[in-house]
């Protein structure tokens, strides 16, 4: 007769890992940080070229030469645009990769909602890239009259008060954190601040009104990025 004697060797928890086994690692929340930067700084671009105020100055009457005169004391507002706008729109996709990542670790593989997250984010980067894209031309023209006509730099005050401040497609990713939420991929409050601020800001971004997103954008990206940098314990604790 055979006797066979089982040992259980359960694995303990509070020991040190073995030399040589691999460490596990933590999610990095660096991408959070670069959306916290990229919010604060596209709020200062935004407050910049709110200041370039010029052809918004009643007083001017509409006057073209004296629109483009009073243009050449708002240079270094325009330049404090410029550089804002674009260390806003690099470290806004640098939180859209994070995020991207972020979401496809807590949801099912076929789920759209991380490239939708990704998309809104990328695409409104490319915009503010695109609103300070006359930046150069015209920031020098302001400082030298003999540049341009003086018809250019009052376009060019029209389209800094406007084109930068489109953020309405940031709303989306937005909505879509209120969705991933409903999923449990992330925290109920982070998606009720994605529907919430995310949901005004794509509605302003259809409506006429649409550079007004420009305002509630970056408040809703601080928001959720500090969300993600401090709040996210309980992703973080499960990799």
């Amino acid at each position: 007769m055979t006797t066979h004697t089982v040992h259980h060797n359960p694995v303990r928890s509070d020991l040190p890992p073995a030399p040589g086994a691999p460490a596990q690692a933590q999610p990095s929340t660096r991408w959070a940080l670069a959306g916290l930067v990229a919010g604060i700084a596209g709020a200062g671009a935004i407050a910049s070229s709110l200041a370039v105020s010029a052809v918004y100055d009643e007083s001017l009457d509409r006057d073209a030469a004296a629109i483009a005169d009073k243009m050449g004391d708002f240079v270094p507002q325009m330049l404090a645009f410029h550089v804002l706008g674009m260390v806003s729109a690099v470290l806004m996709i640098v939180f859209a990769a994070g995020l991207y990542r972020r979401l496809r670790a807590s949801l099912p593989a076929d789920s759209t909602l991380p490239m939708i997250g990704f998309s809104g984010l990328f695409g409104t980067a490319i915009v503010v890239v695109l609103g300070t894209g006359l930046d150069t031309e015209f920031i020098f023209a302001a400082a030298d009259g003999e540049i341009v006509v003086d018809e250019a730099l009052v376009f060019y005050n029209h389209w800094i008060g406007t084109i930068p401040w489109i953020w309405g497609l940031l709303g989306l990713s937005g909505i879509v954190l209120f969705l991933a939420s409903r999923a449990g991929a992330v925290a109920k409050w982070l998606g009720l601040v994605g529907l919430l601020g995310g949901g005004l800001t794509l509605l302003l971004g259809i409506s006429p009104l649409q550079y007004m997103a420009g305002f509630t954008g970056p408040v809703g990206l601080v928001v959720v990025s500090l969300g993600f940098l401090v709040g996210d314990k309980a992703f973080r604790g499960r990799a």
